[in-house]
């Protein structure tokens, strides 16, 4: 696959990126070299890879959802300007 100047001026313009008209070549050659890597890729041979999520193999590290800590609600508000029944209290922003 080949880029036109068409379709790099195309490109720019969707990205919101101003280029001037005599960096058009050489965002030109750039693009066309990042899709001749990507073509490149193409002909790697995978079968039999299993994907991955990471380089490395690993195991996500779980633990148990147990509650811990809980019951502090009149230490959390104590230096509140104002609660109420253990809650925070703040002024009306919307109406």
């Amino acid at each position: 696959m080949s880029v036109d100047e068409a379709t790099v001026r195309r490109i720019a313009h969707l990205s919101r990126i101003a280029i001037e008209d005599s960096d058009v070549p050489r965002m030109q050659g750039e693009l066309n070299a990042i899709l001749a890597f990507v073509e490149q890729l193409n002909e790697v041979d995978v079968s039999g890879v299993e994907p991955m999520t990471a380089v490395t193999p690993m195991r996500m590290k779980k633990r148990e959802d147990v509650v811990t800590d809980g019951g502090k609600s009149a230490v959390i508000v104590a230096n509140a300007p104002a609660t109420e029944d253990g809650f925070f209290l703040v002024p009306k922003v919307v109406e």
